[in-house]
């Protein structure tokens, strides 16, 4: 039996569609993460399968039963799945240990343990005035899971948090899926945040579901430009344009643009077979340097380690054939 069936979810609000048929399965302890611009729906989507927004067509079934929606009890919600929205609150002025007890229904030592992967034990006397975002959303995290739910819906968790925070509850959500075995779902706009984490990754627009696959391929085989710019930087190339690289010369992209991550173009020694350039800016990023390469009419980005280039020197540049797309 799947652990949760998503089956042509449409909802509508105030006369707009919101979301139009989306379907898609998750295996328990799978990891999906969903992207898309602003606006796409993905909150949407999350609350829909948290039972919380009102399908107008299709089902959610969780566990083989369907989820269902506000319309239809008296108090929304699925009781073995949690939604973590962005706008989580916790009540002010008490102790974090008041705020938990009041929520917990665990036995000690298993609250105990929960507080542990939480990394928030050394918090627990503080008042919830004196704890910064990332604390504070840890801690409305580790609320959420006293109710032992089996499944964890996460709405951009890491928005608005410092590197340090965000490193951390990444550990947290590691761990939560490993050691009190929650399966979980996230939305992230950050591609670092999705593809090192995600099994399965949904992209959607305006609504609807535009591609899922996994990390590698939603990053190396986009359907379109809007998905490949989700997850990093990109170049484009005319079929024109490609044939001028010897290293594409044998592609065939039957006139399609071809598509290229800065990191599958390189500075070339070759001046005989590849592209000659002129060097328009040079950004640091600290674990490679980022070039701005002039090749004709095109303005190129590439990733280089080389430290030695400067703007304005004339450079080679090849392909990797391994690393191109048509669109």
């Amino acid at each position: 039996m799947t652990f949760l069936d998503v089956s042509g979810i449409s909802v509508e609000e105030e006369g707009n569609t919101v979301l139009k048929n989306i379907s898609f399965t998750q295996n328990e302890f799978q990891h999906i993460a969903i992207a898309g611009e602003t606006g796409s729906g993905k909150s949407t989507l999350l609350q829909t399968i948290a039972g919380l927004v009102q399908p107008a067509k299709g089902n959610v079934l969780f566990d083989g039963e369907r989820v269902v929606g506000p319309q239809e009890v008296l108090v929304p919600g699925h009781p073995d799945i949690a939604y973590l929205s962005q706008q989580y609150e916790l009540p002010q002025f008490l102790r974090v240990e008041q705020v938990l007890k009041y929520a917990n229904i665990l036995p000690a030592s298993e609250a105990e343990k929960l507080y542990d992967i939480c990394q928030i034990k050394h918090l627990l006397t503080r008042k919830t005035n004196q704890l910064s975002g990332g604390e504070k959303q840890r801690i409305a995290l580790a609320r959420l899971l006293t109710s032992s739910p089996r499944l964890l819906l996460l709405d951009e968790p890491f928005s608005n948090l410092d590197m340090v925070h965000k490193n951390t509850l990444k550990e947290v959500i590691e761990d939560i899926s490993e050691h009190l075995e929650i399966t979980c779902i996230l939305i992230s706009h950050d591609p670092a945040d999705t593809l090192s984490w995600a099994e399965e990754i949904l992209v959607m627009r305006n609504g609807q579901l535009v591609q899922k696959g996994t990390p590698a391929q939603v990053y190396y085989q986009p359907v379109n430009t809007y998905v490949a710019g989700l997850f990093g930087k990109y170049n484009l190339l005319t079929a024109t344009q490609a044939k001028a690289f010897s290293s594409l010369k044998g592609a065939n992209a039957a006139g399609k643009r071809i598509l290229v991550r800065p990191e599958f173009l390189r500075l070339s020694a070759n001046k005989d077979e590849d592209v000659a350039g002129k060097v328009k800016k040079v950004h640091f990023f600290g674990s490679h340097y980022e070039l701005e390469v002039i090749l004709g009419k095109a303005t190129l980005t590439l990733k280089t380690m080389d430290n030695s280039v400067q703007a304005g020197d004339k450079v080679y540049v090849t392909v990797l054939p391994e690393g191109i797309w048509a669109v």
